[in-house]
This record gives C-alpha cells, sequence and structure tokens, in this order.
C-alpha cells in the first residue's frame, strides 16, 4: 500500500514535469515578465493606463481657499494654469519616475549665476549674517537671460524697481540644483531678478559658526530679505520655497505677520507636518529608499562640516545613521538643543504657522508625492486663513510635474510666474506694516490717550485736560508748566541736591522718575491743594455715573415688571410715583 501511494506520488510529479515541458520557454519568460509588469506598474504607481482611458487630458488641479479670499478673486482666478489640468510626461507617469529623473536628469535650461562683487563663473554674493556665518546669495538678472550674460553690466541700483523673487532650495540642495535652475531661469525670462539664498553650510561655502540650519531655521531668511528690501527699497520682493525650503518660508511667514517686507509667496511641496511625514517616510519599502537616500545626502552635508560636528554632535551616530530620523537624533538635536526628535519636528513644522500668514501666498502640492505625504497637507488650515490658496494635483511627483512629450519643462514653474505676474501687477501685494515708535505723537492719535487727565462732563463725553496745545505720551509737562531750577554749587549743605519747583499752570500732571521736593513748605502746600483741586471734579463726575447706573439699573427692572405684569406694575407705579417722577419720561406714569 505504502509503496504504491509513492509510486502515484513520483508518477504525479512526473506527469506535472512532463506536462511543463511540453509548453516552450518562450511562455514561461512571457509570463514572468507580464508579473514582473503588473508588479512595477504597481509599486511605481504607473498611472498611464489611467490617462489613456481619459485621452490624455490630465486631472483637473484642485483649488482650495476661504469663500471670502480676495486674493483668489484678484489673483488666483486671473491665472489659467491654475484652472487648468495637468498631465505628466507620457513616458514619466509616476511619481517615482518623476522624482528620480528630476534629480538624476533634470534637463535644466543653462544657467550662470553671478556676483555683485565679482564677475566671474559661478561665483556668488557673500553675505554675513548675525551670528558670522556666511550665506551665499547666487543672483540671476533678467539681463543674463533675455540679453545673454554680460559681466560688464552694472549691478542693479536703489532705485531699480524690477521686482526680486528669493528662492529657499530644499533639503541639501543648492541653486544649482536642476529643479532650482528650471525655476530661476523662468522667472529671470520673465523680467524678473531672481536671488538664490543657499542655506548655511551648502553652495560651496564652509561653517564658520555653531549653527547649522534645519527645517525651521529662519534666521537666515529673515536677514536675507531684510537686507534685500533695505538695498532695493523701491523693489518689491517675493519668495519662492521649495521642500524643505517651503516649509521654512512658511514659518517665517507665520512669525512675521505684518511685519514682512515680501510682497507674496509661493510655497511648492511643503512636508508641512514634520511628524506626519517622519511616520510616512518609515511606512512602505519605497519610501524607506527615499529616506536612506535623504539620510545619504545628509550625511554628505556633514561629512563637509566633519571638524565641527565633531565637537557638536554624536559624530559616531551620524556616520552610521540610516534614516532622516537617525541623522536628526545624532546631529539635528544636539547642535538645535532639542529634547528629542519628534520636539524638533513638531516645533518646526509650518503647519503651526499657516494661520498667521499674512501674505498673499500659494502653496502646490501633489497627491501622490513620494516624499511629502498628503496626509500632512493642511487643508482646513489653508481654508480658513483669507491669504492663502492651495492648489494641488493628483500627479507630479516631488517637485518634478515633468510635462509634454519632451519633459524639458516643469508645471509648477509655470504656475508661479503667472501667480506673480498677476499677483505684481494688482493691487493685493502685501505692503509691510510701519512700526510706530511709542511715545511720539501721531496725526490720527487722540488727545484723550496723551492728556494726563480727562473730564467727564454732565453729557457724558469724554475730554482731555490740557493747558495750550496737547502734551504727548513723553511730554506730559512742558517747559512753560514746570521750571525746575537746579540749586548752585554754592549753596548750603543741607539743601544740596533739593529741586526747586515753580508752576505756572494748574491744570498739570507732576510726573517725575524721581520724587520732587519742595524748596519750601508753602510751595509743597500749594500744590497738594492743587491736585486736590484737580481731582475733586473728577472724584464728583465719577460719583455721578456711578449713581446713575444704579437708578438706570433699578429703572430697567422697574420697567421689565411692568411690561411682564401689568397691574404689578401699575401698583408699584401708584406707591414710587413721586420717587420716579424725576426720572421717567413725562406721561410715563400716566398710562
Amino acid at each position: 500500500m505504502a509503496s504504491s501511494s509513492c509510486s502515484d506520488g513520483l508518477s504525479a510529479f512526473g506527469l506535472l514535469f512532463q506536462a511543463a515541458s511540453i509548453v516552450p520557454v518562450a511562455h514561461f519568460l512571457a509570463t514572468a515578465l507580464l508579473f514582473l509588469v503588473i508588479f512595477l506598474y504597481n509599486f511605481l504607481e504607473i498611472h498611464v493606463l489611467g490617462d489613456l482611458f481619459r485621452g490624455f487630458r490630465g486631472d483637473q488641479v484642485v483649488l482650495t481657499f476661504n469663500p471670502r479670499s480676495k486674493i483668489y478673486e484678484g489673483v488666483v482666478s486671473k491665472c489659467r494654469i491654475l484652472h487648468g489640468r495637468y498631465l505628466a510626461s507620457p513616458w514619466l507617469s509616476s511619481p517615482h519616475l518623476q522624482t528620480v529623473f528630476l534629480n538624476f536628469f533634470g534637463r535644466p535650461p543653462s544657467v550662470v549665476y553671478r556676483s555683485f562683487s565679482n564677475f566671474l563663473l559661478y561665483s556668488r554674493k557673500l553675505f554675513s549674517v548675525h551670528d558670522g556665518e556666511t550665506v551665499a546669495l547666487d543672483w540671476l538678472l533678467t539681463s543674463d537671460v533675455i540679453g545673454g550674460p554680460s559681466f560688464t553690466d552694472i549691478p542693479i541700483s536703489k532705485d531699480d524697481r524690477t521686482p526680486i523673487a528669493v528662492v529657499v532650495p530644499g533639503l541639501t540642495s543648492d541653486s544649482f540644483s536642476p529643479y532650482l535652475r528650471h525655476c530661476t531661469y523662468s522667472i529671470a525670462k520673465h523680467g524678473w531678478h531672481v536671488v538664490v539664498s543657499n542655506h548655511r553650510g551648502l553652495g560651496g561655502i564652509s561653517i564658520t559658526s555653531d549653527c547649522f540650519y534645519n527645517a525651521g531655521w529662519t534666521e537666515d531668511l529673515r536677514e536675507v530679505i531684510n537686507y534685500l528690501h533695505q538695498e532695493y527699497p523701491k523693489a518689491p520682493i517675493f519668495a519662492v520655497g521649495t521642500s524643505i525650503g517651503a516649509n521654512i518660508l512658511v514659518k517665517y511667514l507665520g512669525e512675521e505677520g505684518e511685519n514682512t517686507p515680501l510682497a507674496g509667496a509661493t510655497s511648492i511641496c511643503s512636508p508641512w507636518d514634520l511628524v506626519v511625514g517622519d511616520r510616512f517616510i518609515s511606512r512602505k519599502l519605497v519610501q524607506r529608499l527615499y529616506d536612506k537616500a535623504l539620510a545619504i545626502g545628509l550625511k554628505g552635508y556633514a561629512q563637509l562640516h566633519q571638524s565641527t560636528l565633531i565637537r557638536l554632535a554624536n559624530w559616531e551616530g551620524i556616520r552610521k545613521s540610516t534614516s532622516v530620523r537617525d541623522f536628526d537624533n545624532h546631529a539635528t538635536c544636539h547642535v538645535g538643543r532639542f529634547e528629542t526628535v519628534d520636539t524638533y519636528y513638531r516645533c518646526c513644522s509650518s503647519v503651526n504657522f499657516i494661520g498667521k500668514v499674512a501674505v498673499p501666498l500659494l502653496c502646490i502640492n501633489a497627491l501622490d508625492d513620494p516624499v511629502c505625504t498628503r496626509e500632512a497637507i493642511p487643508w482646513d488650515e489653508c481654508r480658513a486663513n483669507k491669504n492663502v490658496v492651495l492648489a494641488t494635483t493628483t500627479h507630479g511627483g516631488h517637485l518634478a510635474y515633468f510635462k509634454g512629450l519632451t519633459a524639458k519643462s516643469l508645471w509648477w514653474v509655470g504656475a508661479v510666474v503667472e501667480y506673480l505676474d498677476v499677483l505684481h501687477s494688482s493691487p493685493f501685494m502685501h505692503r509691510q506694516k510701519k512700526t510706530q515708535n511709542f511715545g511720539m505723537h501721531h496725526s490720527l492719535e487722540s488727545d484723550i490717550d496723551k492728556a494726563p487727565y480727562v473730564n467727564i462732563v454732565e453729557d457724558g463725553i469724554v475730554a482731555p485736560i490740557i493747558t495750550e496745545g496737547t502734551r504727548t505720551g513723553t511730554e506730559l509737562v512742558t517747559k512753560d508748566d514746570l521750571h525746575v531750577d537746579r540749586l548752585s554749587s554754592d549753596s548750603k549743605p543741607e539743601d544740596d541736591g533739593v529741586l526747586s519747583v515753580k508752576k505756572s499752570d494748574p491744570t498739570v500732571n507732576m510726573i517725575s522718575p524721581e520724587p520732587v521736593e519742595p524748596a519750601h513748605k508753602e510751595e509743597a502746600e500749594d500744590i497738594t491743594k492743587t491736585i486736590h483741586d484737580m481731582t475733586a471734579p473728577v472724584k464728583r463726575s465719577l460719583n455721578q455715573l456711578l449713581r446713575c447706573y444704579d437708578i438706570s439699573r433699578w429703572l430697567l427692572a422697574y420697567i421689565a415688571i411692568v411690561t411682564t405684569w401689568p397691574l404689578l406694575g401699575s401698583a408699584l407705579s401708584f406707591v414710587f410715583r413721586k420717587k420716579l417722577r424725576g426720572f421717567l419720561p413725562v406721561g410715563w406714569l400716566r398710562r
């Protein structure tokens, strides 16, 4: 029995092997290739078949904004690209293919940056910030793109009104990254000046301080923007942030509020919530590949500044880091003095600052972004802020958005250029609020705020008690009102240092940083009497107001009783007729 069952099993496998041997090898290869294609199609999130079924029309751009947003009505509603569709290049119909192609190839235009200090190729202006660190500013003038680079041109003057666009790079990127060259070239070709504000320690510049940039480091951007505003006060300044640079830009806008000199800004593929992004990037296999790639870039950045990081951070942990979180744990938290990695992520997430943005801001995000997840997009916060318009697309990858058969241009670059151009020609550009110095009189300020006392007259009007002219907050006593003489050096020892006060106006508030001692007892009594005479009318007026308040309260109670219970009200009116005769309107008690 056992031998027969074994023979039956062997015969079954033999028959199966014989049947498989009859099938041609090409069929097996075709089947394996089919399974591989299906796997890659899903693993790489390719959507070329979906584009084919839709006739290669692309997907509509979805705009999220406040219903009462003037930025949408006056600016975004006039942008044709934002109201159109986006179709990815057919042979790059995958967020992963687009992102990888952008970083390794990108097909960027030929861009030559210039400096105002010297006119060598690929040189930049070195700008020193408050802590002594050096930041590289790479300029691209509109004349360099339209008329070709000419290194004998005169730098832009202070009276130049040409708009300036400040571009903030992403993580470990500098002005020569492909997507930034796409952006700067298109903006400069449109007639604008462009300056790329490289992060500290990048672009070939060594770290000269103990501070490194991170996802929430806004100090360098703040100083660069203020510097440009001071150097070129007549030129409107705009900003474009990409990836981590977008997070830094939005955080800066939220911190500054109305005080920023920026006229407008755009945020491209921002991570928004770093805690959510950290969880996302370690979730799937394909995301973990991006995590490792970003960690390699961060370790390369750390290698450039090894001498400084060995002293400030855990260099051995940095060297062994295999993810962005590992690097932040061993480097960013040590240098930035954050307790934990999650503390750093929570403090630096721009989602916490989007509600305070007071500048016209366009945000662009792709829902299939393999690095910055759609789960972190602050839909409700963007909808609540009237200054923010959020544009989301179904596809696009991370900072890619290739379009056309040749994939020579990026969709988001055209959208940004159009938005900035419409905003610049509209009345909705942001104007920086001028800070008022406290203590200085302003033409619109009320005399009530600046007078030393107020007078409450019988008709309830509040008016300041002033002498000749209104006194400001720092000049409550004029020279004619109060005369102070320092005794001469030959005075008596017991009188040395005593101030002699002479009054000329009885309505002056005596305000001095130190107690003033009168020279004579009679003068002190006169001053006390004057102050008492000044405060007496105020006290009487306040008492009168309190009495009127008590009477009004009882009168309202009486009216409520009369209207609710007429019989009880009639009885009360008969009892208190004499007391109420002076307060109720004529004919009220006869009703």
